[in-house]
């Protein structure tokens, strides 16, 4: 059954981008740069971090200061799932060279975008 297997990434709303990524690099030591942070854990899972620009519509239609990025083993399974359960399941797709993106809306109105990872 398609499911959720990981967090891939939470990324945010920043009024300022460098400031906050400066404080991410230098408070929490993570290894930030202009694209955000990769953070692997002991297991060896990677996520991502990062900071948008305030005003970014990347996260529309959600209004929330944050999106969160799941791995998923069957984006279009998942996708057809949530559909069936009545999700609102955006009419938008991301397919490229990092893997391929699908993007639902939860009920308190967050974005989270789904990512299915290109075969290692």
């Amino acid at each position: 059954m398609a499911k959720v297997v990981g967090i891939g990434g939470v990324f945010l709303k920043a009024r300022d981008q460098g400031a906050l990524r400066a404080w991410y690099r230098d408070v929490l030591g993570l290894d930030v740069t202009e694209w955000g942070a990769t953070l692997t854990n002991d297991a060896g899972s990677e996520g991502v971090w990062n900071a948008f620009a305030a005003d970014t519509k990347y996260f529309a239609p959600s209004t929330r200061d944050f999106m969160i990025n799941f791995r998923v083993d069957d984006l279009d399974g998942l996708l057809a799932r949530l559909r069936e359960r009545g999700a609102q399941v955006l009419d938008r797709r991301e397919d490229g060279e990092y893997g391929s993106f699908g993007y639902v809306v939860d009920p308190e109105g967050t974005l989270l975008e789904l990512w299915q990872p290109l075969p290692r």
